[in-house]
């Protein structure tokens, strides 16, 4: 049983202001994996101005201290490698495999990936007389999601960190576990005392005094757009910049070529990877119509490959995060039924033989239409829908006939066919046939989906301020 009880302010480990704590489940036991202690407003006050006062001479720093800050960081994060793989299945039942394969390494790559960037980015540009600047903004709070806890961390804390800004983090009370050991790692790094502070709580308890707190001039929201948009309204009246990465309903256009098939069948593994929960998963297929049937035989070929299961194990599926997230889940694949798409693989219900664990059959409609609630509501879980086009102007349309516009993908044998297909989606990031991988690639959406970029030399931008020194570099006077 694990008991994080304390929270990391001021470079110390120290009591909530108020005791109050929350047990976190372990899904795929449903039982009580741990304790956390959760935080309040006052909490927050304490963290914020630590990294008020820690600002003050963070900021100052040259870019060679913060690549030493960041490597030195790197380094005893690779060290804990084990325990941060270990805590992602626990909290949020990722399987081990996918752990260790990603959820834990892709930390490590936005911590390389900064390193990268700081080390040629430029902070100045002479423009004739004036001299263009970015500076640190200032204090910034993060509120991180469970479904890739060291991911959404990583990726804000690493640029915060280049920039010269300092921080508060707020994760996931769902899935908290990852959040206290990222503090023990930046603690054992020597981070210096404030830069970074860590308060675990809920939404109302944390959240809305972090994202509203006068002194937080930046605030970065990743999770579902319904709680991004309430963010936005507490950050509003000290007019802070709000960064936010939100849902997704992300369609995938399969076209009428070779490549069919294969399309279609990486189309429902990706769907599936982290049980579903990827806010950029392509949960929409679409496919043409005349090649329906063919869609589902191979979609039901390969959703009927994937094991689901003890995360433990050897199972590609865990289960999904809370029963809060199966019930949903379950609600919205009756709604499919009840809809009239037609049921491919899956369904309601627990896997047979799987009656303890929040985990859900990897589901797959076909004859879906674009009014139906499957194929408009976020549904983050293992569930595909796939919907039929006419031709690649109506394929198009439906694509983007969504209030989201994180990510979209593009699966064809024509490169050159695929490549005007993706540069008519209005989307954050398109994939063409399982391009990926990139962290140097912005990551954000249109619409609902967000604004702001993260990931690579984009990612800085967002915690950068530009300052124009008029008059910096004077004309010499007429002789």
């Amino acid at each position: 049983m694990r008991e994080y009880l304390q929270f990391y302010i001021d470079g110390q480990w120290v009591d909530p202001v108020e005791p109050k704590t929350l047990d976190v489940i372990n899904p795929a036991t449903e039982k009580v994996a741990g304790k956390i202690s959760l935080g309040s407003a006052a909490d927050v006050d304490k963290a914020v101005k630590a990294a008020r006062k820690a600002f003050a001479t963070w900021s100052q720093t040259t870019r060679e201290e913060r690549m030493d800050v960041l490597n030195r960081i790197l380094a005893e994060y690779q060290k804990r490698f084990g325990d941060l793989a270990v805590a992602v299945t626990e909290e949020m039942g990722a399987p081990a495999s996918l752990a260790q394969r990603a959820q834990v390494p892709i930390g490590m790559g936005h911590l390389g990936t900064a390193v990268a960037v700081l080390k040629d980015y430029k902070f100045t540009e002479d423009r004739g007389p004036t001299m263009i600047v970015k500076e640190p903004i200032g204090v910034c709070g993060f509120i991180t999601p469970w479904n890739w806890p060291l991911n959404q961390i990583v990726c804000k804390v690493a640029p915060a960190i280049a920039t010269g800004c300092t921080m508060v983090l707020k994760p996931s009370e769902v899935a908290p576990f990852t959040g206290h050991i990222f503090a023990e790692i930046m603690h054992a790094a020597g981070v210096p005392a404030g830069v970074f502070n860590l308060v675990q709580g809920d939404g109302v308890g944390v959240g809305v005094p972090l994202s509203s707190h006068p002194d937080v001039d930046l605030i970065s929201f990743t999770g579902s757009t319904r709680a991004g948009i309430e963010v936005a309204k507490n950050a509003a009246p000290t007019v802070k910049r709000v960064a936010q990465e939100l849902g997704g309903k992300s369609p995938n256009i399969v076209l009428d070529d070779d490549a069919f098939a294969k399309g279609v069948g990486r189309g429902v593994a990706t769907v599936m990877t982290n049980s579903g929960q990827s806010c950029n998963a392509p949960t929409r297929m679409l496919v043409p119509q005349k090649r329906m049937d063919e869609a589902i035989a191979v979609a039901k070929e390969a959703a009927a490959q994937i094991t689901v299961g003890d995360p433990n194990g050897n199972s590609q599926l865990g289960p999904v995060v809370s029963e809060v997230q199966f019930n949903k889940i379950q609600k919205l694949i009756q709604a499919g039924i009840d809809e009239g798409a037609t049921l491919v693989a899956g369904g309601v219900g627990r896997p047979d033989g799987l009656d303890v664990g929040y985990y859900v059959k990897p589901t797959v409609f076909a004859n879906v239409t674009p009014d139906m609630t499957i194929a408009k509501e976020e549904i983050f879980g293992p569930v595909l829908s796939i919907l039929g086009y006419e031709n690649l102007d109506q394929a198009v349309q439906i694509g983007n006939d969504t209030e989201y516009g994180l990510a979209a993908y593009v699966q064809a044998a024509d490169l050159a066919k695929a490549r005007e297909v993706a540069s008519k989606l209005r989307a954050g990031q398109v994939s063409i046939n399982g391009g990926g991988g990139d962290l140097m690639a912005p990551f954000g959406g249109y619409k609902m989906s967000g604004n702001g970029r993260e990931w690579g030399d984009f990612a800085f931008n967002e915690f950068l301020e530009v300052k124009a020194v008029l008059g910096y570099a004077p004309k010499e006077a007429a002789e």
